[in-house]
């Protein structure tokens, strides 16, 4: 009987624990946490949003494709690299290829990618940088480096009927440097900078 006793005993006090530390730990410091974000950081918290007129257009931290309905690149915008998440850019797909350099079907696909956009951008296919050619390894990044970004600027202008040095420029005020001042290569929101290229009178 004292046994069974104990038992209930240790039962309670188990059962009280985890209802305590479900309370504290699940409830209690997820709110503060939520709170503390939404009073810091409240554009970062609910996912670093991008408006345009008040209408949520994307967000800085999710790639999107610039492509009309066929699923053709728009020639006016700049392109972001290619995403193997879902059909593209699918936040709930995030992942990369996870083909290894030396596999066929990546190999082929790369060599089929260079060779689209070089006939795109009116370039010699060795002029096309990596990240053109190349998904990230989440498939959702919103960045391209500089160089590419530097490869579609003719395109760019030329669709707009802009001088490429005012393209240049916006692209080099929407340039981020390196993380830290040497981690990682200089880079572009695609998104931000399409924006920035639709606000031009």
């Amino acid at each position: 009987m004292s046994s069974l006793r104990t038992t209930f005993r240790q039962t309670g006090v188990a059962i009280r624990a985890m209802l305590i530390a479900t309370l504290l730990l699940g409830v209690g410091y997820t709110a503060l946490v939520t709170g503390v974000g939404q009073l810091l950081l409240p554009a970062q918290a609910n996912g670093s949003l991008v408006r345009l007129g008040g209408e949520v257009v994307g967000s800085a931290l999710i790639g999107q494709s610039s492509t009309d309905a066929d699923g053709a690149p728009l020639p006016e915008y700049f392109q972001p690299r290619p995403s193997a998440a879902g059909d593209g850019y699918d936040g709930g797909a995030s992942s990369g290829s996870n083909l290894g350099p030396e596999n066929a079907d990546l190999i082929a696909a790369i060599g089929e990618r260079r060779a689209q956009v070089a006939a795109f951008e009116h370039v010699d296919p060795a002029e096309v940088p990596a990240d053109a050619v190349t998904a990230s390894a989440s498939g959702l990044d919103p960045h391209i480096g500089a160089a590419y970004a530097a490869l579609q600027v003719p395109r760019v202008a030329a669709e707009r009927g802009l001088e490429e040095e005012a393209v240049r420029a916006l692209v080099a005020a929407h340039t981020t440097g390196r993380d830290l001042g040497f981690l990682g290569e200089e880079r572009v929101n695609v998104l931000e900078l399409n924006l920035a290229l639709d606000a031009l009178p």
